[in-house]
C-alpha cells in the first residue's frame, strides 16, 4: 500500500502544480477583464479537471497520468479560447463537460463490450452514412465540404467517424481480416477524398498504415501503403485549388503575405514575439493571426506563454504517446494492443501535422490541435479516443488483479 502510495506521488504533485496554474491563469484573465462571466469560467473550469482527475480513477483502473496530461491540455484549450472570445470559451467549457461525459462512456463500454464481431461492424457502417452526408446536405468551409450544420451547430462527422475507425479496423486485423480493415479504410478515404478534406485524410491513412504493421510486420504491404500516399497526394494537389495554394504558400508564405500567405506570416510573426517567455496572457496580439481559435491556436500559446512553454506543449503530447504505446504493449489481447496503439497513434500524428504547419514544416491541412483547439465535434472526438485508450487500461488492470485474484485461491488450495 505503501509502495502504491509513493508511485503516486509525483502525479499527485503534477495534478497540484497544473490545478494551481489554471486557477491561477483564470483568475488573472477574470481580473484583466472583469467580467462576470470569466470569474464563472475561473471557477468551473479548475473544478472540471480536479473532477476528473480525481473521479475517473476511482471509477475505473485508468492511467493516471495520461488523464492529467489530456486534461490540462483541454483546460488549457478553453483558457486560451476565454482570452480571445468569451463566448467560444463558455461553448468550448461545455464541449469539454461533454467531452468528459463521454469518455467516461467509452472507458465503460471497453469493460463490459466482451465481443466486437457485431458491434464494430455496425459502428463503421454508421459513421461510413454518417461521413457521407456533408456531401448531400453539407456546407463548404476552407475549401473542404465537411460540415453540417444543424440547429445553429456545426458537425464534422469525420471527426466522430475517427472512434469508429479505430474500433473497427482494430477488431477486424485482430480476426486476421485485412483485406476488410483495407476496404472500410478505402470507403472512408474516398469520402474524404469527395470532401477535399485532406488533412483528416492524411490522419486517417497514417494511423491505419502504423495499426497494418503493428498487426501483419509486412513491409511489402506497408511499402505499397506508402506509394498509395503518395499517389493520393499528387491526385489531391491535382483535383483541388486549395492544396495547390497550401503547397506554394508552404514553400514561400512570404512571397504571398498580401492574400493567401498572410495567416501564416501572421502567425509566424506572433510567434516570434512572444520570445521564449511570452508577451502574457491577455496581452499578446493574437488577433492579427486568422483562424487564431482553431489551425493556429498553438501560435497564440506560443505568443502569450512563450517558446519555452511550446516546447512543453509539445513534450505533453509525447508523453500521451508513450503513455498510449506502454498501455498497448501490456494489453491482454491482439485487439486492446491495436486500439491503444492506433488511438495513440491518431492523436500524435494529428498533433505532429498541425504543429509542423504552424511552424512551416509541413503544409497547412486545415486540421485541429487535439484537445486544445476550439470545436466540439474535435473535442469530443479526440476525449472519446482517450476514453478508448483508457478502456484498455481499465480492462488490462483488472484482467491482472483477476489473475492474481485466481493465483492466491490456487496457493490456498495448495
Amino acid at each position: 500500500m505503501r509502495a502504491d502510495r509513493a508511485s503516486l506521488a509525483p502525479v499527485r504533485g503534477m495534478r497540484r502544480i497544473m490545478a494551481i496554474f489554471l486557477a491561477s491563469a483564470f483568475l488573472l484573465l477574470a481580473l484583466k477583464t472583469l467580467q462576470p462571466l470569466n470569474f464563472v469560467l475561473a471557477l468551473a473550469v479548475p473544478l472540471i479537471f480536479i473532477a476528473a482527475v480525481v473521479i475517473i480513477p476511482k471509477l475505473f483502473r485508468a492511467d493516471r497520468l495520461l488523464l492529467n496530461l489530456v486534461m490540462f491540455l483541454s483546460a488549457l484549450g478553453v483558457l486560451v479560447l476565454c482570452r480571445m472570445d468569451i463566448h467560444k470559451g463558455l461553448t468550448q467549457a461545455i464541449n469539454l463537460g461533454i467531452g468528459v461525459l463521454a469518455m467516461l462512456f467509452f472507458i465503460a463500454l471497453m469493460g463490459h463490450v466482451r465481443s466486437w464481431r457485431v458491434l464494430a461492424p455496425m459502428g463503421g457502417i454508421a459513421a461510413l452514412l454518417f461521413m457521407m452526408l456533408p456531401l448531400l446536405i453539407g456546407r463548404t468551409i476552407y475549401g473542404a465540404k465537411a460540415w453540417l450544420f444543424v440547429a445553429g451547430m456545426s458537425i464534422q462527422p469525420s471527426e466522430l467517424g475517427k472512434i469508429a475507425l479505430l474500433v473497427l479496423v482494430a477488431h477486424l486485423l485482430s480476426e486476421r481480416k485485412v483485406f476488410l480493415a483495407i476496404v472500410f479504410t478505402g470507403l472512408a478515404l474516398l469520402i474524404l477524398m469527395k470532401q477535399a478534406d485532406l488533412g483528416t485524410a492524411l490522419v486517417y491513412y497514417a494511423t491505419v498504415l502504423i495499426m497494418l504493421f503493428a498487426a501483419t510486420g509486412n513491409f511489402v504491404l506497408v511499402g505499397g501503403g506508402l506509394a498509395g500516399a503518395m499517389a493520393g497526394g499528387w491526385l489531391g494537389y491535382r483535383m483541388y485549388a486549395h492544396v495547390r495554394d497550401r503547397l506554394r504558400i508552404w514553400i514561400d508564405p512570404w512571397a504571398h503575405y498580401q492574400n493567401k500567405g498572410y495567416q501564416i506570416v501572421q502567425a509566424l510573426i506572433a510567434m516570434v514575439n512572444g520570445g521564449p517567455w511570452g508577451v502574457g496572457l491577455g496581452v499578446g496580439d493574437a488577433y492579427s493571426v486568422p483562424a487564431y481559435t482553431t489551425d493556429f491556436i498553438y501560435s497564440v500559446v506560443l505568443n502569450e506563454f512563450g517558446w519555452l512553454f511550446g516546447v512543453l506543449v509539445i513534450l505533453l503530447y509525447v508523453v500521451i504517446l508513450l503513455r498510449g504505446i506502454s498501455i498497448a504493449s501490456r494489453a491482454r489481447s491482439k485487439f486492446h494492443m491495436l486500439l491503444a496503439l492506433g488511438a495513440s497513434s491518431m492523436i500524435i500524428i494529428q498533433t505532429v501535422i498541425i504543429i509542423g504547419g504552424n511552424i512551416t514544416m509541413f503544409p497547412l491541412t486545415g486540421i485541429t490541435l487535439p484537445f486544445v483547439s476550439y470545436g466540439g465535434s474535435s473535442l469530443l472526438s479526440s476525449l472519446s479516443i482517450m476514453g478508448l485508450l483508457q478502456g484498455v487500461a481499465n480492462a488490462t488492470q483488472a484482467g491482472l488483479q483477476e489473475d492474481q485474484a485466481l493465483a492466491g485461491v490456487e496457493v490456498l488450495r495448495t
